[in-house]
């Protein structure tokens, strides 16, 4: 079974990490979902807006500020994931916590490194 990255901050801005991001995720083969502010698409990924309901999510990738992340705190951890990415301006200590309390594993890491160096499984 593939295991489904979610992107939360998908842009289609190229500059952009999390763009960048979702065109590495496919190259490396993984399924990807992505929620955006604003409606669009890249590489026949459309984006969510909202909180959509999303099943068999492995891995949720952050690109939003812990300040936003706020608002979809309760919606992440619904979604029961594997793991939560913090990538680097996003970590955020109490999403951590409650999502290691309901065993979720949290590393603060930057999913491009991970994909270019091999880590990510």
């Amino acid at each position: 079974m593939q295991r489904t990255t979610l992107i939360i901050g998908a842009s289609m801005q190229p500059e952009r990490y999390s763009y960048k991001a979702l065109h590495m995720l496919l190259a490396h083969g993984h399924a990807v979902e992505a929620i955006s502010s604003r409606p669009g698409s890249v590489s026949g990924i459309t984006f969510h807006v909202g909180r959509p309901p999303l099943q068999a999510i492995d891995t949720v990738t952050l690109y939003i500020n812990p300040t936003i992340q706020a608002d979809y705190t309760e919606y992440i951890l619904s979604l029961h994931p594997r793991r939560i990415l913090f990538n680097p301006g996003t970590e955020n200590p109490h999403l951590k916590a409650a999502a290691e309390a309901r065993g979720i594993q949290c590393e603060e890491a930057c999913t491009l490194v991970l994909l270019q160096t091999g880590q990510y499984a």
